[in-house]
């Protein structure tokens, strides 16, 4: 069915070419349509792994951290304990010092005090004697 000239050809095959070129540029479209979301799943799916990933290295480091606080605070508190019972301790041998001193002047004193006394008894025995040999030569024999 020719409806134009001779030689010239009919529209009707144009028309089925170009509806033809024209699905075929649509498919091929859609086909990089989905290639494209595809690629964009992945390429979103990669990035949520990847950020994950991440966030599970970095709770590890903080996670580790935190465990080491902890440990440092309990540290902490058992050395307040420790060096608070070490200075009540050392507040005791203080003490304990402090009494032996004292202990030691007062023995010191009574030394003092038994000389003073070793000195005054022989004062006296050296009188008495004295006294006793000076009777005994003025008595009449």
């Amino acid at each position: 069915r020719q409806t134009g000239a001779p030689g010239v050809p009919s529209p009707q095959p144009d028309v089925t070419m170009l509806s033809r070129l024209l699905k075929e540029h649509q498919a091929k479209q859609n086909e990089r349509k989905e290639l494209q979301e595809k690629r964009r799943r992945e390429a979103i799916t990669a990035a949520t792994c990847l950020t994950e990933a991440l966030v599970d290295h970095l709770n590890v480091g903080v996670a580790q951290a935190y465990m080491n606080q902890r440990k440092l605070d309990h540290e902490v508190k058992t050395l307040q304990v420790q060096a608070a019972q070490f200075a009540k301790q050392t507040g005791q041998w203080i003490g304990m010092v402090e009494n032996f001193n004292q202990a030691l002047k007062e023995i010191g004193d009574v030394k003092n005090w038994a000389r003073s006394i070793k000195l005054d008894m022989r004062t006296i025995a050296t009188a008495l004697d004295y006294v006793y040999k000076g009777q005994l030569q003025s008595a009449p024999s």
